[in-house]
């Protein structure tokens, strides 16, 4: 008999390469033929990469980065930490999207059929889901509420140390945020707990509660259900610490377009932390990035800001607040500004070197220790009809009116032909302001008469009409500066007066003189029966 033959350790590299060819192109081929190829090659790959590896042609401009769907990574799920997602959790993420993210939500631009393929073919990209099976969690039902459960579950979020990564009041500004990364290396900020209505896993406290079960995989935000099973924390904990971290912004802001100021009697708010602001209305101005001229910004820390004004019929005040990690420039957050600014840079040898070409305004530079700064600009004046300067600080042709602060504490009124082309204006117009920092936000406010000593470039502001108004926003330790930065669009502030008594007692004594009229009549109706019914009797 012959001995076996003992196969070499290079037959056997060879027989598993070609092993591995063969099941790579079975797979290519099933790939190819897969109905949700087409969807994703449409609408997904320009960010999540051809091959799924998050490496698109739009990548580099994204932070954070696109899902890599051949780590089989994800986030947001209702499984275990580090185990695969169901398909509804991919089902979920693409009907809804991932708030504060680039990521869109799907629901409406697909149908479900071809929603259903995506998911499918999404799993074809990691041969995780070849092997492995979720592990689901038992999540339950929500738990608790009320003044109670708040107050026990911002007890234990400092007991857990939540605010190292947090910070102590929930703005994402804890001693360890300016060094998060993500497991890819790239720098990411703690969530902002005072909007939840950009958490990427959702705001609502049942989505809280899973979020803290599951924790986010691929980010430093870590599963409690480790922790739960170990003793070390109870249910009924978790869940309070979600009606703790919802109750940091009980509601999500409605989106207004007008910025009601209401006239006051009597003093108006002295400070940016005048208690008279509470009775203020505010509201919820959005910003995005500005990527309209270069140098573009893609990552801008600024999401939006808390917009009151109010007037006591000669001046108008007007407070912006917002949420900002920290008081610009501060030594502690160099390092990540510097990370940023060389992330969002993509340069040749990039992860996205296959996508367009780097812009040449955006080379990689020293970044300046740049203050944090807000503007708000008005047109010049009363625009006619719906017309508008450019939103974006004016044009040559268009000018602007700018209020600009800064944290070195000037105040100032500008001119602005855009951007690049904007100068102080020579006249004063009587503007002033002030600013406190506290706890991670920034609070302005500013002064001025409402009419305008130069009102050939500042704008007076009339009573009961709506005045165009837009924001900008720099966060200096963000690598903000000159045209990086966030931007809202236009919106409006009007100023408005207290109804006259008139008002209201017009349709007061209208009802009751109706009412008095219709009591008239039917009295005088049944006088006439009963004589109608005397007389029929007598006879």
């Amino acid at each position: 008999m012959r001995s076996p033959r003992i196969v070499g350790l290079p037959q056997l590299l060879i027989a598993l390469a070609l092993l591995a060819t063969v099941d790579v192109t079975v797979g290519l081929a099933q790939q190819a033929d897969h109905p949700g190829k087409p969807v994703y090659d449409r609408w997904c790959a320009e960010c999540h990469g051809v091959d799924g590896t998050g490496n698109g042609s739009a990548a580099a401009y994204m932070l954070p980065r696109p899902r890599d769907f051949v780590q089989a990574r994800y986030q947001v799920r209702t499984t275990r930490s580090g185990s695969l997602p169901t398909d509804a959790d991919i089902l979920h993420v693409i009907n809804v999207g991932m708030p504060g993210t680039a990521m869109p939500g799907w629901r409406a631009a697909l149908t479900q059929a071809e929603r259903n393929n995506l998911v499918a073919y999404l799993k074809t990209f990691s041969r995780f889901f070849e092997t492995d099976q979720p592990q689901l969690l038992e999540l339950g039902r929500a738990q608790g509420g009320g003044a109670a459960a708040v107050e026990a579950g911002g007890q234990k979020y400092q007991e857990l140390e939540c605010w190292k990564c947090h910070g102590r009041t929930g703005r994402g500004d804890g001693e360890s945020a300016p060094t998060q990364e993500d497991d890819n290396g790239f720098p990411i900020r703690p969530a902002d707990l005072s909007q939840p209505w950009l958490f990427n896993a959702g705001g609502t406290v049942e989505d809280i509660y899973r979020t803290l079960r599951t924790g986010l995989d691929g980010t430093p935000m870590p599963s409690l259900t480790d922790a739960l099973e170990g003793d070390i924390v109870s249910d009924t904990d978790l869940w309070n610490i979600a009606h703790y971290v919802r109750s940091l912004t009980p509601e999500d802001p409605a989106l207004r377009e007008v910025i009601e100021a209401p006239r006051i009697e009597g003093a108006l708010p002295a400070s940016p932390d005048d208690s008279a602001w509470n009775a203020v209305p505010r509201v919820w101005i959005p910003l995005i990035g500005q990527i309209i001229v270069s140098p573009r910004w893609f990552s801008p820390a600024v999401t939006g800001v808390w917009v009151q004004a109010a007037h006591d019929g000669t001046d108008l005040v007007m407070r912006v607040a917002w949420s900002d990690r920290s008081n610009s420039p501060d030594p502690v957050w160099a390092e990540w500004r510097n990370r940023v600014t060389e992330v969002m840079e993509p340069k040749e040898g990039d992860v996205a070197a296959a996508g367009p070409a780097p812009d040449p305004d955006t080379a990689a530079m020293a970044v300046p220790a740049s203050p944090d700064r807000i503007a708000v600009w008005f047109p010049r004046s009363m625009p006619t009809g719906m017309e508008r300067p450019y939103f974006f600080m004016g044009s040559t042709r268009s000018p602007v009116y700018l209020w600009q602060w800064e944290s070195r504490g000037q105040v100032r009124e500008m001119s602005g032909r855009g951007p690049a082309l904007m100068e102080p204006l020579q006249a004063s117009n009587g503007l002033t302001g002030s600013a406190t920092f506290q706890d991670g936000e920034w609070r302005v406010a500013f002064r001025r008469a409402l009419a305008a000593t130069d009102s050939a470039a500042a704008i007076s502001f009339p009573a009961g009409q709506p005045v165009p108004v837009a924001f900008f926003a720099w966060d200096g330790d963000n690598g903000e500066y000159g045209t990086r930065g966030s931007v809202s669009s236009w919106y409006f502030v009007q100023l408005t007066e207290p109804a006259p008594a008139s008002t209201y007692a017009t349709p007061l004594i209208a009802t009751l003189l109706t009412a008095g009229l219709g009591i008239l009549a039917v009295g005088r109706a049944q006088r006439r029966e009963r004589t109608k019914n005397g007389a029929r009797s007598e006879r």
